[in-house]
């Protein structure tokens, strides 16, 4: 049964493909940070090891956040590596285990997904998506506080 929340069809499935987009994206986001979670080398192991952990495990419950969107706009997550390969705006960089081009790395994906939330949030709202782009609202002051707490660890 299809929802019957004051928004036309089209303009549901328009936001639940602009949030699959961005599920893919915070999917990458999320396996780069572990990525260095489980790669760090420096001798301040255990800090770097600690923050990558608390950042993939906050990553992780937004993204159970954007599907459980998708789904309440009565359609279905993307579920599939290959589909968040395909759909995704973020990329994945060589291998490093190099702290600051770990957190330059984090912090320019941060950033980028702050900026392409922001659009998002015009574009859902433009929809009448009010629900939704509030909901990105949270999602966009998470990625500013995370670029911003990365960027305290470079000089």
């Amino acid at each position: 049964m299809k929802p019957n929340i004051g928004i036309p069809e089209n303009h549901l499935k328009q936001a639940a493909e602009k949030l699959n987009v961005l599920l893919a994206d915070e999917t990458i986001l999320y396996t780069k940070t572990r990525n260095y979670h489980w790669n760090y080398e420096g001798d301040n192991f255990m800090e770097m090891h600690k923050l990558y952990e608390e950042q993939y495990e906050e990553l992780a419950e937004h993204i159970d956040g954007v599907a459980e969107r998708i789904r309440m706009l009565g359609h279905h997550a993307e579920g599939r590596l290959k589909d968040y390969l395909e759909l995704a705006r973020l990329d994945e960089p060589a291998y490093t285990t190099n702290q600051d081009e770990q957190v330059k790395n984090l912090v320019s994906d941060h950033e980028t997904l702050a900026n392409l939330i922001r659009k998002d949030i015009k574009e859902v709202d433009g929809l009448g998506d009010t629900g939704t782009a509030d909901f990105l609202t949270g999602l966009l002051r998470f990625h500013e506080q995370k670029a911003w707490m990365l960027r305290s660890y470079l000089k």
